[in-house]
C-alpha cells in the first residue's frame, strides 16, 4: 500500500528542511561574530593604554617581599615592566628613585663639595616631586589554590620544581594574579588599587598585538617577561591591571600638586591675622610665633590667605612665615 501525503503537507516537510539549512550557517555566522568580537576586546586588553596629557608624576618602587619571586625566575624586578608601561603609555611623567636618583645624589654631593666646574647648575631644589607612588605586587595566596609557605617561598627563589605556587603565580599551570596600588604622596591616601589576572591562553592575544614583539617590550629592557611564558602571562596580567589604574585616575585633576592640600606654614615672629590683603579693617587675631597656619593657595604679592587650627581665614604676610616641619 503506498502512503499518498497530502500537497499541505509536502509543502510544510519542504518549508521546514529549508529552514533547517539555512538556518544553520546563520547560527554558526553568529557564534562565529560573537567570538570575534570576544577576541577584539581581548587583542584591546592587550594594547599598552595611551594618555593625551600626563594624569601626574609618578614613581614605581618594589614591593615589600622577602623573597624577591622574580629572581628565581630570571626576569627583571616588576617596577621595570610598570615602567615600561609608564614610559609607553605617557599617562604618567617618571621619575626615578633608583639607581638613577642614587648616581644623582653622588653629583650633588660632587656639587657640594666644590668639585664640578662652575656653572654645573647642579645643586639643591632641582628635584621634581612624585605625586603618586606606585606598587606592583602579588596577589596573596590563596591557601586553596594548592602547596604551602614553604615549597611556594623554594618555589619563588630558586625557580625549580620544590613549588608550584607563590603568591599570586601559579608555574605549573601559568597563571598569575596581581595587583597595582596607587598612592598619593601629600596625603598618603590610596587613591587607586587594581587586580589583574591572566593565564597562558592569552599570550596570543599578545603577540599578536605586537606587545611582545621586536618593537614592543621585548625593545624595552625587560626581555624576560617577553620572552618566557610565565613572564608573558605575568605581563599581562599587569597590563590588565595597570588599563584599569589609568581609567580610575582619569577623572582626577591634570595638576595633582594643586589639588593637593598645601603644606602648613609656621608664624616665625608676632603679627597679626589680617581682615584683607590691604591690611584695611580690624584684625582677625593675632599670632604668636610657633603657631601653625594652612594656607588656602590664594595670593596678592607676598600676601597669603591662610587660616588657622579654629577654621579663622585671614591674610598674613608670608615674610613670617616658614614651612612646617
Amino acid at each position: 500500500m503506498r502512503t499518498v501525503f497530502s500537497p499541505l503537507f509536502v509543502a510544510a516537510l519542504t518549508a521546514g528542511i529549508a529552514a533547517a539549512v539555512t538556518s544553520q550557517p546563520a547560527e554558526a555566522a553568529f557564534k562565529q561574530k560573537g567570538t570575534q568580537a570576544q577576541e577584539q576586546r581581548k587583542e584591546a586588553a592587550a594594547q599598552i593604554p595611551t594618555c593625551q596629557r600626563p594624569i601626574g608624576t609618578l614613581s614605581v618602587i618594589e614591593p615589600e617581599d622577602a623573597t624577591h619571586w622574580w629572581t628565581g625566575q630570571q626576569l627583571p624586578a616588576p617596577s621595570r615592566l610598570i615602567k615600561a608601561f609608564v614610559n609607553r603609555s605617557r599617562c604618567f611623567t617618571l621619575v626615578d628613585r633608583g639607581a638613577g636618583m642614587a648616581a644623582g645624589q653622588f653629583e650633588r654631593e660632587l656639587a657640594a663639595s666644590g668639585d664640578l666646574r662652575g656653572r654645573s647648575n647642579v645643586g639643591k631644589g632641582q628635584i621634581r616631586a612624585a605625586d603618586y607612588v606606585m606598587i606592583p605586587d602579588l596577589v596573596s595566596q590563596n591557601s586553596n589554590a594548592g602547596g604551602n609557605a614553604v615549597t611556594g617561598l623554594l618555589g619563588g627563589l630558586i625557580g625549580g620544581k620544590a613549588g608550584a605556587v607563590v603568591g599570586g603565580l601559579n608555574f605549573r599551570s601559568k597563571t598569575a594574579d596581581v595587583v597595582l596600588t596607587v598612592t598619593d604622596v601629600r596625603s598618603s591616601e590610596q587613591v587607586a588599587i587594581s587586580e589583574g589576572s591572566a593565564r597562558k591562553s592569552d599570550m596570543g592575544f599578545g603577540a599578536s598585538g605586537g606587545l611582545f614583539g621586536g618593537s614592543g617590550l621585548g625593545a624595552a629592557g625587560v626581555g624576560g617577561y617577553a620572552n618566557t611564558e610565565i613572564g608573558q602571562v605575568i605581563t599581562m596580567a599587569y597590563l590588565q591591571a595597570y588599563t584599569d589604574i589609568v581609567a580610575q585616575l582619569g577623572g582626577l585633576p591634570d595638576d595633582a600638586s594643586a589639588a593637593g592640600a598645601h603644606q602648613a606654614v609656621t608664624v616665625t615672629r608676632a603679627g597679626r591675622l589680617l581682615a584683607n590683603s590691604k591690611g584695611t579693617g580690624a584684625a582677625v587675631r593675632s599670632l604668636e610665633p610657633g603657631m601653625m597656619l594652612y594656607p588656602t593657595g590664594v595670593k596678592e604679592g607676598v600676601m597669603w590667605e591662610v587660616e588657622d587650627e579654629m577654621g579663622n581665614k585671614g591674610w598674613v604676610s608670608s615674610t613670617m612665615l616658614e614651612l612646617s616641619r
